[in-house]
């Protein structure tokens, strides 16, 4: 009997396996290089992100083209990586063999990861199950993969963004007023996703539930791109960015409780 998977599980594997072709060449430089986060490209040497990972066993969540997987391998971590859409993990499998460096690679959903408990020591996404993913089910998820005092890094679109962005790209980047409701932030299907389908928490939401599943946070990281930052993104432009935080990085550690 086939796996039961939600709508928007199935619905973002389509768009995904679609979008896969875009996201060739990004990953190809991502691989080539230091790691740079999000879409500003901001360095880790300026976003301090990355904790000391040699030795630890990673579980990147949603990982595309896996190079943050790479990023974390080079630095000595056991990494594995997950992905729902199977054109991204072809990807992924192509530049490790390109570049030696090779780790597995699962095609599944992050809400239900087909491995055991207490199985990692950091559990990452970077715009992947921190967006693409239900957080009622994926952040239990996380929480049961990770040992106690296992840590989680998530990196994702800023809740204020969410607010003030326009329902369409072609509609021009975030305003400075908010168009949308704060209360009841979850899922999002924006008109040109191709069906696929996002979620979003409120600031509370979040606290609430990384703590309900164990977590402590130790830091939240509002992130802001250089003066001479660019991005390929329609959604929000640099002035937009410089004043509120478009990208906010979430870092909790499982209570050893």
């Amino acid at each position: 009997m086939s796996e039961y998977l939600p709508d928007h599980v199935l619905r973002n594997r389509v768009a995904w396996n679609k979008y896969a072709i875009r996201y060739v060449e990004a990953g190809r430089r991502a691989w080539q290089s230091e790691p740079y986060w999000g879409i500003w490209s901001i360095p880790e040497s300026e976003a301090h992100i990355l904790p000391d990972v040699k030795g630890l066993e990673v579980i990147e969540l949603g990982c595309g083209t896996a190079y943050v997987s790479s990023w974390l391998a080079r630095r000595g971590a056991k990494v594995t990586g997950i992905d729902n859409s199977a054109e991204q993990l072809k990807t992924a499998r192509a530049f490790q063999q390109e570049h030696g460096i090779f780790f597995p690679l699962i095609h599944g959903n992050a809400e239900k990861v087909p491995l055991p408990d207490s199985s990692f020591d950091l559990a990452i996404s970077e715009y992947g199950a921190c967006i693409w993913c239900d957080p009622y089910k994926w952040i239990p998820e996380a929480s049961r993969l990770l040992r106690p005092g296992g840590q989680l890094i998530f990196l994702g679109n800023g809740s204020i963004l969410i607010l003030c962005m326009k329902e369409r790209d072609d509609e021009g980047s975030a305003t400075a007023e908010l168009l949308r409701d704060y209360f009841g932030m979850h899922r999002f299907e924006w008109p040109d996703s191709d069906g696929a389908v996002e979620f979003h928490l409120g600031y509370g939401d979040w606290i609430r539930l990384l703590r309900a599943n164990k977590f402590e946070i130790e830091n939240l990281l509002e992130l802001r791109p250089s003066e001479s930052a660019t991005t390929e993104y329609p959604f929000v432009n640099l002035a937009w960015s410089r004043r509120w935080p478009s990208e906010e990085v979430w870092i909790a550690r499982k209570s050893s409780h």
